[in-house]
């Protein structure tokens, strides 16, 4: 028994250490990925390097950041410059990975994905929570994509680790099953 323990330790143990470099792996290059090719793509927080090729190679014409604006951080003074300098509409949508989005915000977050010039790179620190949420309402809203295929944005292939009591970004997939709750309700 001791050694069968000890082996499932050095399983779980290799397993994290897997998923570890995973996810920074995914970090380091970008968490860049098209959630409708030529339409939306999402990402974690872009450097100006990255906007620039992200705007040459997809055409991005809007870019929503959900990590809402902060004049006094360095990384949204670069993003404005380098949205302004590329001719970018910016648009600061704050939501918070570890807090559920109302209705009413998720209403507001649509109309804003349905209206803005696209294409449109939508973007928080890493890319995995706030960003997936937005894509699922943006997929399941918009694009009218069937609920399986919305969900996956919120998934481990972009970093999102959505475990309830252990998560604190468990909040987002609260946040969709609620918002998805309310509509099938109201059709």
């Amino acid at each position: 028994m001791k050694r069968f323990l000890k082996r499932v330790a050095c399983i779980c143990g290799a397993a994290g250490v897997m998923l570890g470099i995973y996810l920074v792996a995914i970090q380091l290059t970008g968490n860049f990925a098209a959630v409708v090719p030529g339409e939306v793509y999402r990402s974690n927080q872009p450097t100006p390097a990255d906007i620039a090729a992200y705007a040459a190679h997809y055409n991005i014409r809007t870019i929503v950041n959900l990590r809402g604006r902060n004049e006094r951080a360095a990384w949204y003074r670069n993003e404005r410059a380098a949205a302004r300098r590329l001719g970018l509409t910016l648009i600061d949508f704050p939501m918070q990975a570890d807090e559920r989005l109302d209705p009413g915000a998720a209403d507001e977050l649509a109309r804003l994905l349905r209206d803005a010039p696209r294409p449109i790179l939508i973007h928080c620190r890493s890319g995995a929570d706030r960003t997936g949420l937005a894509s699922v309402i943006y997929l399941a809203r918009i694009a009218r994509v069937g609920e399986e295929i919305a969900e996956r944005q919120l998934s481990l292939r972009y970093g999102h680790i959505g475990i309830p009591f252990l998560s604190p970004a468990y909040a987002m997939d609260e946040s969709w099953e609620e918002l998805e709750e309310a509509a099938h309700s109201a059709g």
